[in-house]
């Protein structure tokens, strides 16, 4: 077995597709068949090409089922994860063992229609590098996920350093040069949207209508997405350590304006004993602290595990592919 580190980039032959198609599956045995499928169609007018399937520790039959497409359809390549890694490691997991010209990446959920990938290879015909899917619509979502959606990508573009294109997914079709540049990009907590929005390049949107799930129910969970925002946020921006040291600056001047306030009162005499102005200063500045300590936390806490240097995840068993870990 060939091992693949964050730095090497996947095997590549003569007979490598123009396209490659990687999809993270968790808990998709009702709705796997369907997706390959509806990617078979859309795929079969751009010549040779491989659809990536990627277990990402499903506690269903999803592995059985991604299994007998591999048998039944020499395009289907299946990685089972050793355990569930989470969205962005098991897209990662995928992306590594693409070995086409293109790769799109899509969710096996089919919330993204496969059908756009005409639209998509022809902007990428014209010129583009990086062609993304953006939501026009999203039907079949509660108002308060359309909402805390659309607030998230416009709170992360005030604070981030690279503006990520607003109400988008990692629906995206990248070239071979932009996908090996992605690669090399050894970060742990993942937020890929927003590494290939960092990496430049030539990119463009073509709008969509976002489909409610095919089968079954959602796996982000709330705790999920408030782990997934943290990371979109602190990967790409400082502006939180930024706004911390502001607020321990203010708690400073408050706490100078009080002591000020004090020795006045001591010198006046007109000092009056009690505990509700200590005890509500004391809470005051005990909360600052915490907030404080709270924010270079999560950067701490990152900056941690990056420094473990661990693989990303591992695969524990392939059909038709030769990944083993990354």
């Amino acid at each position: 077995m060939t091992r693949v580190t964050p730095s090497q980039k996947p095997p590549r032959d003569a007979a490598a597709p123009a396209l490659s198609i990687v999809a993270p599956c968790f808990n998709e045995a009702m709705g796997v068949k369907e997706f390959h499928r509806r990617v078979s169609a859309a795929a079969s007018g751009f010549g040779a090409y491989e659809m990536i399937l990627v277990d990402d520790g499903s506690s269903d039959s999803t592995w059985a089922e991604i299994s007998a497409l591999c048998t039944n359809d020499p395009h289907v390549r299946g990685l089972r994860l050793s355990r569930n890694f989470g969205h962005q490691a098991a897209l990662t997991a995928g992306l590594k063992a693409a070995r086409g010209a293109r790769t799109i990446m899509i969710d096996a959920d089919l919330p993204d229609p496969p059908e756009l990938l005409t639209a998509m290879m022809a902007e990428m015909d014209a010129g583009a590098d990086v062609v993304f899917g953006r939501r026009k619509q999203r039907l079949g979502e509660t108002a308060f996920k359309r909402i805390s959606a659309a607030a998230f990508y416009r709170v992360v573009n005030r604070l981030a350093e690279v503006r990520i294109p607003v109400d988008t997914g990692d629906f995206r079709l990248v070239s071979r040069q932009v996908l090996d540049a992605l690669l090399r990009m050894p970060e742990r907590h993942r937020f890929v949207r927003g590494m290939v929005a960092w990496l430049g390049f030539r990119q463009v949107g073509v709008e969509y209508v976002r489909d409610p799930r095919y089968a079954g129910v959602t796996n982000y969970t709330l705790g999920r997405m408030v782990k997934f925002s943290m990371d979109a946020i602190t990967g790409f921006s400082t502006v939180p350590l930024q706004f911390a040291h502001i607020v321990a600056n203010v708690a400073l001047i408050v706490g100078l304006g009080v002591f000020g306030y004090i020795a006045y009162s001591i010198v006046a005499g007109t000092a009056v004993p009690g505990w509700a102005s200590i005890l509500a200063f004391t809470a005051l500045f005990a909360s600052a602290q915490m907030f404080i300590l709270g924010v270079m936390g999560e950067y701490l806490g990152r900056m941690y595990m990056e420094t473990k240097r661990r693989p990303l995840y591992f695969v524990a068993e392939t059909l038709n592919s030769d990944l083993k870990e990354g």
